[in-house]
């Protein structure tokens, strides 16, 4: 018989705990800071120009949203599909989906250039645009995961638990959806007209929110001294697992369909083959790195069960991920426009010509503030509510697991 869960709030008086929140807080004014400057003294100083608008902070702001998304999937599997190994999962996971979607649309605010924009923004809805239906998305988004968690921490409210998870989990899913459809209505760019990236962010998102879940759960039952069995993290690894060779399926169909329309070729050979510090990052980073080698471990008999290689994988994913959308986002404004097809354009506002990029320190520090941003939220909140099960030992969630099960 499955024993009870007991939840409670990390006592917080370590060293440790105040250095973590410390460097996070200061880290988040870097990032605060380096928005200012960037405001103060205009986009010139970024790497980002009339060519490329969509620089490094996108690319941290695009993936911290997308993490949110489906770092939600720990929650939906128990109360959506009803697997009780994952319930105890359920707060933390709601937490960390809220938290990395304030770091994310944190980053995207401030390189406005002009932050108060946004009420326009907020307050004059086109909804012809993608744009202003994401803006809706992503407040809808933090409004449902709130009352989700209040469902599941309030016991009167407990009989809505099922329902509330239910309404997150499709929000969830249009709200992806909806990000992915940003590059996907993007007819102009060759690297983006295609809706298959609408369910390509989707699966993504919950292969990046996995790998982040799994990393920070082992890093809190780590520090916190808490007791985190085999039976909860395996069954985690090996669903990273599927959907690591899930993106890689995606990508595939991506560039072979691609490669079948004659329209797409030269954006092809030049992500493939020809683009430089795109094609590295691709090859070498997103696909190798961030794909193959990850997978390889989580399935290995041997290295799939040791909890340092577990935490490289995920790490490993993270950092493919990134490489993911810089190449999709920086590498497809990088490809010229195709003004006029069959015939080759040059004129002195660099059309034709490849578009060059390179981040600066004030853009990745912008992007590493919302990481820590979020990283603040979710430290203050497991410090201050009952996020966390006191234990998670295999006795306690699965009593039929045996130890080095996965």
């Amino acid at each position: 018989m499955k024993l009870a869960t007991n939840y409670r709030e990390i006592e917080g008086k370590s060293t440790g705990f105040w250095v973590l929140l410390g460097g996070l807080g200061l880290l988040a004014l870097l990032g605060v800071g380096a928005a200012f400057y960037m405001e103060h003294n205009g986009h010139w100083v970024t790497g980002m120009s009339n060519q490329i608008v969509w620089g490094m902070p996108h690319v941290f702001a695009i993936f911290l949203i997308v993490a949110a998304s489906g770092i939600l999937n720990p929650a939906s599997i128990g109360t959506v599909f009803g697997k009780t190994i994952y319930k105890p999962l359920g707060r933390l996971s709601a937490l960390l989906a809220i938290s990395l979607l304030l770091g994310g649309l944190m980053v995207l605010v401030l390189d406005l250039g002009h932050p108060d924009r946004l009420i326009i923004a907020m307050t004059h809805y086109n909804f012809k645009s993608i744009f202003a239906w994401n803006i809706i998305l992503y407040n809808g988004f933090l409004a449902v995961t709130a009352i989700y968690i209040w469902m599941m921490m309030e016991r009167r409210m407990n009989k809505y638990y099922r329902p509330a998870g239910f309404v997150a989990f499709v929000w969830r899913l249009v709200l992806t959806t909806g990000t992915g459809s940003i590059f996907g209505f993007l007819v102009a760019r060759q690297a983006y007209d295609m809706a298959l990236l609408a369910p390509m962010f989707v699966i993504m998102s919950f292969s990046y929110g996995l790998a982040v879940f799994i990393l920070v759960l082992m890093a809190a039952y780590n520090w916190t001294g808490r007791p985190l069995g085999n039976a909860v993290l395996f069954r985690l690894k090996n669903l990273l697992g599927v959907f690591i060779a899930s993106v890689l399926y995606f990508v595939t169909v991506y560039h072979l369909t691609n490669l079948y329309a004659t329209e797409h070729h030269g954006v092809e050979r030049f992500i493939l083959m020809d683009g430089g510090i795109y094609t590295g990052l691709f090859w070498i980073v997103q696909i190798l790195l961030g794909s193959l080698l990850p997978l390889a471990m989580v399935y290995h008999p041997t290295i799939g069960k040791s909890r340092a290689a577990i935490a490289t994988a995920c790490a490993l994913v993270i950092i493919g991920g990134i490489a993911q959308l810089y190449v999709l986002i920086i590498g497809g404004q990088a490809y010229p426009l195709v003004l006029f097809p069959g015939a080759e354009v040059s004129s002195a506002f660099f059309d034709g010509q490849v578009n060059s990029y390179s981040p600066t320190i004030w853009e990745i520090t912008l992007g590493l503030g919302g990481v820590a941003v979020a990283l603040l939220v979710v430290t203050i909140g497991v410090r201050v509510l009952r996020f966390l099960p006191e234990t998670l030992e295999d006795a306690v969630v699965d009593p039929h697991a045996t130890a080095g099960s996965d």
